[in-house]
């Protein structure tokens, strides 16, 4: 590891004031802290953000919830409001990761997590993410985990959270502060897609913190399911992971939310899609039009093309499962 200042701020103005060119800040450091062992990232400070007061949970003006950035994993998926309003996003927690690593990770820290892709991790390798404009040998490479949705050729890699899914499904807001003052990202806009800049994950200014999350009032706590797809039954990245939640009107479709982990470079929904189904009968034949269409356009490489038809049948048993109650 290489040297780095340190610095242990009070107050979140007084961390955004410290932020300078190649500076981090760091909280559970569950991913960061593993980055920079592995020289896959070098800052020269660290801005430990632990004591900031950035650890409450609070109801907001309109019925929604107002989390925290520094609230843990672990608090969040166990606190009894998220369980009984939000268990779709409690489900998705507590599928990631393992006990320890929840306990030390944060909300905030979740959203800013890196991809898993073994081309990035590995520093004697060319990456674009890594290091822009060295090549992606992912894509004639080992590619089994990589996107199907979303790449471009500069990079495949996806983004590997199962908090986040849930997130987008709920449509939540991310809360950032910079210097030039504080503003709302939809988490919809705030992860991007590779395009001709894989090194950049989110659409966050240099410098700017995640300060909170909030959520809506609508909650999709009665039809709603977590599937996630992967190759053992702890402690493993998704393959495919599907965030699923239902509004019904006796058997019909009133409104309906899917959001799919482990296929792109960030959690991936369609808005689009999902009005095809409004008024429609809560089916597989409905299901199956929906995962269709969240999948146009979904193009594989050597070894994931069956992510496609995994995704595929993947979203149709989660709507499923959320028809008949919390999965």
């Amino acid at each position: 590891m290489n040297p780095f200042e340190y610095a242990r701020p009070a107050g979140v103005d007084e961390a955004i004031g410290l932020f300078k060119a190649n500076s981090r800040y760091i909280a559970g450091g569950t991913n960061l802290l593993d980055l920079m062992k592995e020289n896959v990232t070098r800052p020269e400070q660290l801005i430990d953000i632990t004591r900031l007061p950035l650890k409450d949970m609070e109801e907001t003006e309109d019925g929604g919830l107002r989390i925290g950035a520094l609230v843990s994993n672990s608090d969040l998926a166990w606190d009894e409001r998220i369980e009984q309003r939000y268990p779709l996003l409690s489900k998705a927690i507590l599928a990631g990761a393992s006990p320890q690593l929840r306990n030390m990770a944060t909300t905030g820290g979740n959203l800013l997590q890196r991809t898993r892709c073994y081309y990035f991790y590995d520093a004697g390798t060319p990456c674009n993410k890594r290091e822009p404009g060295s090549g992606c040998p992912a894509r004639d490479g080992l590619n089994r985990i990589h996107a199907i949705l979303g790449h471009s050729a500069q990079c495949i890699a996806v983004h590997p959270s199962d908090m986040c899914v849930a997130l987008a499904a709920l449509g939540a807001t991310v809360i950032v502060k910079g210097r030039q003052g504080e503003r709302r990202i939809t988490f919809a806009d705030f992860h991007r897609l590779p395009g001709s800049a894989p090194e950049l994950d989110n659409t966050m200014a240099d410098g700017e913190l995640i300060t909170a999350i909030e959520l809506p009032a609508e909650n999709y706590a009665t039809h709603y399911a977590y599937l996630k797809i992967r190759d053992r039954a702890s402690y493993a990245f998704a393959l495919v992971s599907v965030a699923a939640a239902l509004e019904l009107d006796g058997g019909v479709i009133r409104s309906v939310r899917v959001a799919l982990g482990g296929v792109a470079h960030k959690p991936w929904r369609s808005p689009e899609a999902e009005a095809l189904l409004v008024g429609k009968p809560a089916d597989k034949a409905a299901f199956a039009e929906l995962a269709d269409a969240l999948l146009a356009g979904a193009s594989g490489f050597k070894d994931n093309e069956f992510k496609i038809e995994l995704a595929r049948r993947a979203i149709v048993r989660a709507l499923s499962d959320a028809v008949e109650g919390a999965a």
